[in-house]
């Protein structure tokens, strides 16, 4: 059976059903996503090939694999887009591809971008309450070296590592529980720093989409911090 996540009645909802992806290459199921082959040409580097995960909260993610040693993990379709040299940038919907029935089809005209396009409009409508905030990625310095490292908050528990992070005044590079990091590591370029995961815009300095002021995904009710009491307080937990 296709895994699913348990809507607000009990029973599950499907990411995708069956018929919606069977034809689609390189179809993988977790708990409240699809993965799926995606990949992005460009005339001059040729195919730059990813795994798109797919969200039921409108959320996507693209894992390159462009080369071998590629370490760009967690990329919006935007910054993809841009890291395959495309030519034709800001119209990854187009330029973006994935395999359905042995031919490369852009998003655009498949069912993958239903949960995204739903996001969308509740952005921009009356209603978020289907959609969790969006959290792009923060960086902290380190005590040591000053040096200041990425704190990807895709998942509840990213979130806590970086809300931990964020109140220790002594926290170190080697202090970082997902990336082995050293103070001798180099720190990320400036120029790829500025890419924060906003679904926006990939370069988003801070907007409505990706700033978020406290919700039940970056607060938490065991954590005796003030910001963490005052929203548990004012939001009954």
């Amino acid at each position: 059976m296709a895994n699913g996540v348990e809507g607000e009645g009990g029973g599950e909802i499907e990411v995708f059903s069956e018929e919606e992806v069977r034809e689609i290459s390189g179809l993988k199921r977790g708990e409240d996503y699809i993965e799926v082959i995606c990949g992005c040409t460009s005339h001059r580097y040729g195919d730059a090939v990813g795994r798109l995960r797919v969200f039921l909260n409108g959320d996507l993610q693209i894992s390159c694999e462009c080369t071998p040693g590629c370490q760009e993990d967690k990329l919006t379709p935007a910054a993809f887009e841009k890291h395959s040299g495309r030519e034709t940038a800001r119209k990854w919907k187009n330029n973006i591809w994935v395999i359905l029935n042995d031919e490369k089809v852009p998003l655009s005209k498949t069912v993958l971008l239903k949960y995204y396009n739903q996001a969308s409009k509740n952005s921009n409508g009356s209603s978020r309450q289907s959609v969790r905030a969006f959290h792009r990625d923060e960086f902290i310095q380190c005590s040591r070296c000053n040096k200041e490292r990425r704190f990807r908050l895709r998942t509840k528990e990213e979130c806590r590592v970086h809300h931990d992070a964020l109140l220790d005044t002594n926290w170190k590079c080697s202090d970082h529980p997902y990336d082995r990091i050293a103070c001798e590591d180099d720190e990320e370029r400036a120029s790829r720093r500025v890419y924060r995961g906003c679904s926006r815009s990939p370069t988003c300095k801070g907007c409505t989409s990706c700033v978020c002021f406290g919700c039940d995904f970056c607060r938490f009710s065991d954590c005796s911090c003030q910001t963490c009491i005052d929203f548990t307080t004012n939001n009954g937990v």
